[in-house]
Formats: structure tokens, sequence, C-alpha cells
């Protein structure tokens, strides 16, 4: 499929479906020719000129910028799927849609509780503890002893005595961590929450600051932690990272043990 003419022939039905009373447009369906709005009245509302939306619409060749194809989505009323599909026809790259999550939404939040035995958690991009099971209050943290603010994975490595004795190889787990704050930072810059603990992270923990300075960039969906729990001795957990496609901005991570060992350690601080 040609992207050039699939982007004309986008642009022109997302046109074409639209009624011009909804943006208060005379309807003079009289003089209207075809329906919807007209290209000069979708340049208007985008702020790009006619000949623009005649080049686009007759694919002669234009590749948009991200700014110009935002405020196409924002005068053609895209809805959020369309406006992906329309960033991902121009090849360009849209800025995030919408608030961080600040708290899981009902149905993820749910299915954390269904998941159980396996320990599972929801977070946000910044990782944010936004929900979690008992299996993984059991197996990480009794999340409700502490205040929201303080619920956040990467501010627990680093500052919870309890948390930071948990995992027998910190400096990775640290490390991993960082790495994936870099590259949700350089994809949420108008977060200014992300870049708060980031500023405070370095201020405040020498390690933090050093391995950021690094400038290490992962976005780690899989992996293998090993803990030494004082309830239960060594646990060893593989953990794979989830992305709901209908919120985005939630992860859910679930647990599930490495060995029959650390199944048989797990059992026990769960029957305790």
């Amino acid at each position: 499929m040609d992207t050039t003419q699939e982007l004309a022939a986008f642009l022109r039905t997302r046109r074409e479906r639209l009624d011009p009373d909804d943006f208060g447009l005379p309807s003079r369906r009289q003089s209207r020719r075809t329906p919807g709005l007209r290209r000069e009245e979708v340049a208007e509302l985008a702020g790009v000129s006619i000949d623009y939306i005649v080049r686009l619409e007759q694919a002669r060749g234009l590749r948009p910028s991200a700014s110009v194809v935002e405020a196409l989505s924002r005068a053609l009323r895209l809805a959020p799927d369309e406006r992906a599909y329309l960033f991902n026809l121009t090849q360009q790259r849209p800025r995030n849609a919408g608030e961080p999550a600040t708290a899981a939404a009902p149905p993820l939040a749910g299915l954390v509780a269904d998941l159980s035995p396996l320990p599972a958690m929801l977070m946000n991009h910044r990782y944010d503890i936004l929900a979690w099971n008992r299996e993984m209050a059991k197996l990480l943290l009794d999340f409700d002893t502490l205040p929201p603010v303080q619920r956040n994975a990467m501010w627990l490595c680093l500052a919870h005595p309890e948390v930071c004795e948990l995992y027998v190889d910190r400096e990775r787990v640290v490390r991993e961590g960082i790495a994936h704050l870099r590259a949700a930072w350089a994809a949420h810059p108008e977060d200014q929450a992300l870049t708060d603990l980031i500023t405070e992270c370095s201020i405040r923990n020498k390690e933090f600051a050093r391995l950021w300075a690094e400038r290490d960039v992962n976005v780690n969906g899989r992996g293998h932690k090993v803990m030494r729990h004082p309830g239960a001795g060594v646990i060893a957990v593989h953990f794979e990272v989830l992305t709901p496609l209908q919120d985005p901005d939630q992860r859910l991570m679930i647990c599930r043990a490495a060995d029959d060992e650390s199944q048989m350690a797990l059992d026990r601080l769960y029957a305790r």
C-alpha cells in the first residue's frame, strides 16, 4: 500500500464525515456539493494554507511535520486510534495525549487482584505504584503502610531500608530502573512530576546521580530478579511487564517463581 495515497484518502474521508453544524459553520447545504467540511475550512481550523490541504489530499508527496499532524488531528476531531494512525502514516512521533495515569483504571485494578496467587502490581511510566495484590505486598512491601507520595518503585529501591536490602543484585536493578526512567523522561517531556522525581533523586542520592550521568536507555519489559527475603529466604522470579491498549500509560507487572525452590519459598511466604 502506498502510504502517500493512503494519507490523502484518509484525510479526505475524515474531512467529509464532519458536520459543519458541529463547528458552528453555516450549513449552506444547497451550496455544498460534497458532504463534510470544505478544504478551506479544515485549513483554517488547522492553521495551514488551503494549498497545503489540497496537495496533501492529492498525494503530492508532502510529509507533514509532527506539529502539523497534531493540528490536523484536532481540526478533524480524530479519535485516539485515528490520531495514532495519522502519525504512523506520516512517520512522525506523536506527543503523548492526555495526562499521566495517577490512579489505577478499575478494570486493571480488578485484574491485578484476580492474578493471585501470582504477585502483580500496576505502575505508570514514572514507576508510581497504582495497584497491587496481596502476594506482591508479601513479596516486596506492604504499600498500604506508605504515604502515596512514597509509593514509587524507583524511590523505594533508593531510599527504603527494607527494599534496599531485598535485591541480591541491587545495582543492576537500580541501573535498569534508571535506564527506564531516562526513556520515559524523553517520551514525556511535559511530565513535571517525573522531572521533579529525577531531580530530587539526583540531588539526594549519589548512586542515582552517577548512573543517570551514564545515560543508559532501556525499557525492560521482561527479566529476572533474585531477592533475599527476610521471611522466606532466597527467591528468584521471572517478571513480565504488559501495556494495556486501552490504558497505555499503565504497566502491569506480573511475577512468577523462576524455579521449584523459589516457588516453595513463595508458598511459605503466602501461608504466613
